[in-house]
């Protein structure tokens, strides 16, 4: 059974830095893709940042790019998104998800599409106060 957890959510205020992290049980993120999604209140679930099998193909929704950074350790199974220069619209619950291996070997950062991913962590949330 596969199972991912997120880490890391937490009150932050504006121009604050988190770091969060998505480990999994049952599944090894090496050679899979990895996505992070959040969820505002009142608002649907968008694709922040997500990455193919390989680390060269990234993908930054253009209101985190330069602020935001996807990356994955596969020695300790992990993956995080560190979030820098925080703004109150950052908030939000956020979710680390994965593809498999067939979908993340021709990721070509063209963006993070929900139904490529098929394993899905509970969520941290983040809130940045203004």
């Amino acid at each position: 059974q596969v199972q991912l957890v997120e880490s890391g959510g937490d009150l932050v205020q504006t121009g604050g830095s988190l770091r969060l992290s998505c480990t999994a049980s049952g599944l090894t993120f090496d050679g899979y893709g990895i996505g992070w999604f959040r969820q505002a209140p009142g608002k649907e679930r968008e694709g922040v940042s997500c990455m193919g099998s390989s680390t060269d193909s990234t993908y930054y929704t253009e209101s985190v790019s330069g602020r935001f950074t996807i990356s994955r350790d596969n020695a300790k199974n992990t993956v995080y998104l560190q979030m820098t220069r925080l703004k109150p619209e950052d908030t939000a619950v956020y979710y680390c998800a994965a593809s498999p291996p067939w979908i993340a070997t021709v990721f070509s950062g063209d963006g993070c599409k929900e139904y490529e991913y098929d394993w899905w962590g509970q969520g941290t949330p983040v809130t940045v106060s203004s």
